[in-house]
């Protein structure tokens, strides 16, 4: 009897090493889509921009007004540049021009895993240096979403931005996971942490603190917007606040009644427009006077 309670005590531990090797897989497996063949419904340059590691960043160039201000936009995970479609038609109507990237790992930028921000950031870089090479009048600004905003935040390079927009973007990956497996374990998703950190970090080969975005975002020497929803429970609303305390002046809050771990703009719509073009068009647009 003691034996045969011993053996499925030992099955079961056994199971659920084999199911978090599972899920870290599964969350560090790539997402390619095809998109280049998409019909979009305004114009659009399809661009190629050379990543390091032979690497190419697929996206598309949006054209807006001359002194209208350059945004760049990077989309969450296990998505790619469709998902940032509609930012980039209003934003386009406003007058900004937009790059719409695909991170690697996703859409048609090849990549073996996510790395939840590590290698996402050399996109980053590559993307940001590429506008500023096509638009050297252009002041430049960034959206990222998620896994977006954490490879914004994570860059090495000084990306010398004039205006940031993060949203829904985690404080540590710690947490990130924690309150994933929450959602699929419940409390004993809590139990499962320590594992499944070991398991990423080793899967990665980078320490897991290396990860955590609230360490770097006060590096980022730009005006920010932190967006977040009331009711997201994959990133939440104290977590947002804590990367609010930790980011540098001049910074922004909004906290979306009702939103979850989503679209903000599918979400709060014209709300979403006025806000971001009321703070993207002050550090961006160019006016008679800057000349």
């Amino acid at each position: 009897m003691r034996s045969s309670i011993i053996l499925k005590l030992l099955s079961t531990i056994l199971v659920t090493f084999v199911l978090l090797f599972a899920i870290g897989a599964v969350l560090t497996s790539p997402a390619p889509t095809t998109v280049s063949a998409l019909s979009v419904d305004f114009p659009v340059e399809s661009v190629q921009i050379p990543n390091r590691e032979q690497v190419i960043v697929h996206g598309w160039l949006v054209h807006g007004e001359p002194g209208g201000g350059v945004v760049l936009l990077a989309h969450s995970m296990r998505s790619n540049r469709v998902e940032m479609l509609s930012r980039a038609r209003f934003l386009r109507n406003k007058g900004y021009s937009v790059l719409l990237i695909d991170l690697q790992g996703h859409g048609e930028t090849i990549g073996d895993k996510i790395t939840f921000g590590l290698k996402e950031a050399e996109n980053i870089e590559v993307s940001v240096d590429f506008l500023r090479q096509r638009f050297p009048r252009e002041r430049i600004g960034a959206i990222g979403t998620s896994l977006g905003a954490a490879a914004i935040v994570l860059a090495k390079k000084n990306l010398k931005l004039d205006a940031v927009i993060l949203e829904s973007l985690h404080p540590t990956l710690e947490e990130a996971v924690e309150n994933r497996l929450k959602l699929h374990f419940g409390d004993y998703g809590s139990v499962l942490l320590p594992l499944m950190l070991w398991q990423l970090s080793l899967n990665l080969n980078i320490a897991i603190d290396e990860l955590n975005p609230i360490t770097r975002i006060d590096r980022l020497n730009a005006p920010i917007l932190l967006i977040s929803g009331t009711h997201d429970a994959h990133t939440t609303q104290s977590e947002t606040e804590r990367l609010y305390a930790a980011a540098r002046v001049p910074k922004e809050l909004w906290i979306v009644p009702g939103a979850k771990h989503f679209n903000m703009h599918t979400y709060a719509g014209r709300e979403y427009e006025y806000r971001v073009d009321d703070f993207l068009s002050h550090y961006l647009k160019r006016y008679e006077e800057d000349d």
